[in-house]
């Protein structure tokens, strides 16, 4: 049999938190793209006793990846097993665990381990991975902390920053055509006047990177970069990873729905307002409330006029 490396490695952070209280963040995966920066969207496929398999669409080292992993929660010994089991290359196995340990009643261990190989047992194979896997456990550490020590030290003081909501159309047409306009975000300049500029790269059928700048009401352009993952052709889900300066975190939608008129579409956005950098933006003593405001105000206009012409494309096609 020929010899195979296997890496096992570690990443730990002591978070002031009680244990119980981060292992529910960790089970919980639906909130994972707003507290864990690579993660993109997630999606439980099966879920039986204390077993699941969960869909995940993450970056790693800049690139979009998707994978399928199984899960093995234990709430009694505070301990997450995963394990890929279709892995994206340049991995070729990959499992771990999240393992919570209690310190005190307030503070507690959180590690995460990792065990992988890489396709071919190829050297740069594996120095790409061990990168992602330092990168993203790194990061994924440091967001965990911050989100359950900011919600413990003041119930809902994470919820104060966050912005939630949404704007629809109905449109007397054919959802592949608005589907279509949604999808074909390379096309956006040609099409959308608040659009200056896009670039939409597909590696993988399904899996977008979309880089785009946009043209501000009072004139400005500023760029951002978002991964979206495509369900053809009823629902686009994305999230930024290039941000606005008033954003921490921005998450979104664009939902269709069948219906005896033609198609319902649905712009939502979920946001964690930056509240740092509030008063550098929209002068001092503004507040979360201002910049709530302020940037539902820019991203409920770009998303109607996006509905819009989407609106106008698709009824013209019918």
């Amino acid at each position: 049999m020929p010899h195979r490396t296997v890496r096992e490695v570690e990443h730990e952070i002591t978070v002031l938190t009680p244990a119980t209280a981060v292992y529910r963040l960790i089970a919980e995966v639906a909130n994972w793209p707003h507290v864990f920066p690579p993660t993109v969207h997630v999606e439980i496929v099966e879920h039986t006793g204390a077993e699941e398999r969960i869909r995940i669409w993450a970056t790693a080292n800049g690139e979009a990846k998707s994978w399928t992993s199984y899960r093995r929660l234990d709430p009694d010994a505070l301990r997450v097993d995963f394990r890929q089991e279709t892995p994206a290359p340049p991995v070729a196995a990959m499992g771990g665990a999240w393992v919570i340990e209690a310190l005190s009643a307030e503070e507690s261990r959180v590690r995460l381990l990792h065990t992988y190989e890489a396709v071919g047992d190829e050297a740069a194979a594996l120095e790409w991975i061990d990168s992602a896997v330092d990168r993203n456990s790194t990061s994924e550490l440091a967001a965990l902390k911050s989100h359950v020590e900011a919600a413990h030290r003041s119930a809902g003081a994470a919820d104060g920053l966050l912005l939630s909501f949404e704007d629809t159309v109905q449109i007397d047409g054919e959802a592949k055509d608005v589907y279509a306009f949604l999808d074909e975000a390379g096309l956006w300049p040609e099409r959308l006047p608040h659009v200056a500029g896009s670039t939409l790269t597909e590696d993988t059928p399904g899996l977008q990177v979309l880089r785009m700048d946009t043209r501000t009401k009072d004139g400005h352009t500023h760029t951002t970069e978002s991964v979206r993952v495509c369900f053809p052709p009823e629902r686009i889900v994305y999230k930024q990873t290039t941000l606005p300066v008033l954003m921490r975190v921005h998450t979104g939608n664009w939902t269709l729905r069948k219906n005896a008129d033609g198609v319902s579409v649905t712009a939502q956005h979920t946001v964690i307002v930056n509240e740092a950098n509030i008063e550098g933006i929209l002068g001092e003593g503004s507040g979360v409330e201002q910049a709530k405001k302020h940037i539902q105000d820019a991203l409920s206009h770009n998303s109607r006029a996006t509905l819009a012409h989407a609106k106008d494309y698709a009824e013209k096609r019918r």
